[in-house]
């Protein structure tokens, strides 16, 4: 089971039963007026118990107007001009509480205490762009990682369907086995790019992969002519969080119980990073 993506009006939506909210994923200019009251009106009529925009800063008011409130911001996230603001409004108060605040702290601080730190892979790893060939492998890895996850990634079709739009991933392997795995979800139009489902076999974590993946995705993005780069990361993992900080990204803020993956709800920490 996963949310579905939707257009409303002529803005881009994903919501369903899974996350138990509506994501605005892309707000039109010309939507603005009324999409606020819309959303509520959609996330009523569905019983959702969340609604989760990313909008620029100059819409930022409209939507604070109506009782969102801001829990991320990445400066500069459109084409380095306009801030993108992430905001939340939560139609169930039990939701607007996360019960594992003090391990989201531990993660939280323990990350901001690292400094930059570079990191290569391992002379029996590399590193390469995955192929439609992979899907299937790529899927397998997904699997075994994420229990749940808000996107079908699971599904090698959709894996091969989003590699010919707007998602770029890439592999890391010894010999012909698949042990890494992450991908570039790119905003054309924003120059941004979101760095995102990483995945590491459990035998190979603790080395440091996906700061190697970092920095390979960078380089790639940035030949590309993409200026931000960010990340949307489970808060409570200590990896994660530690491996955007150690790759120079700067802490953006927390998206409280936005996520169904690994099987439960979880707050997300927003890090970015200007690449360009």
């Amino acid at each position: 089971m996963t949310d579905r993506i939707e257009t409303l009006g002529h803005s881009r939506i994903q919501h369903g039963k899974l996350n138990d909210r509506i994501y605005l994923m892309k707000l039109a200019r010309e939507d603005l007026p009324t999409l606020p009251e819309r959303l509520a009106d959609l996330a009523g009529a569905e019983g959702y118990s969340k609604i989760f925009a990313k909008v620029p800063a100059w819409a930022e008011a409209r939507f604070r107007e109506l009782g969102y409130r801001v829990e991320a911001r990445v400066p500069g996230f459109f084409r380095s001009e306009t801030d993108a603001v992430f905001l939340g409004l939560f139609l169930d108060p039990a939701r607007a509480r996360a019960s594992d605040a003090e391990q989201i702290e531990a993660a939280l601080h323990e990350a901001l205490r690292r400094e930059p730190q570079p990191a290569t892979f391992p002379d029996e790893l590399s590193c390469r762009p995955c192929l439609p060939a992979d899907a299937p492998a790529m899927a397998g890895l997904y699997r075994q990682v994420f229990e749940t996850y808000p996107f079908p990634i699971h599904d090698p079709a959709y894996l091969r369907r989003t590699m010919e739009t707007h998602i770029l991933y890439f592999g890391v392997w010894t010999g012909g086995e698949l042990v890494g795995l992450s991908s570039c979800e790119t905003d054309g139009d924003a120059r941004a790019v979101e760095m995102t489902d990483f995945a590491v076999r459990p035998q190979w974590r603790g080395k440091n992969l996906s700061v190697a993946l970092l920095d390979v995705m960078e380089r790639e993005m940035r030949r590309r002519g993409f200026v931000t780069a960010y990340t949307i990361a489970r808060s409570v993992s200590f990896g994660m969080n530690i491996a955007f900080a150690r790759a120079g990204y700067a802490f953006g803020g927390t998206l409280v119980n936005n996520t169904n993956i690994c099987g439960r709800f979880e707050s997300m920490n927003v890090w970015h990073k200007r690449i360009g």
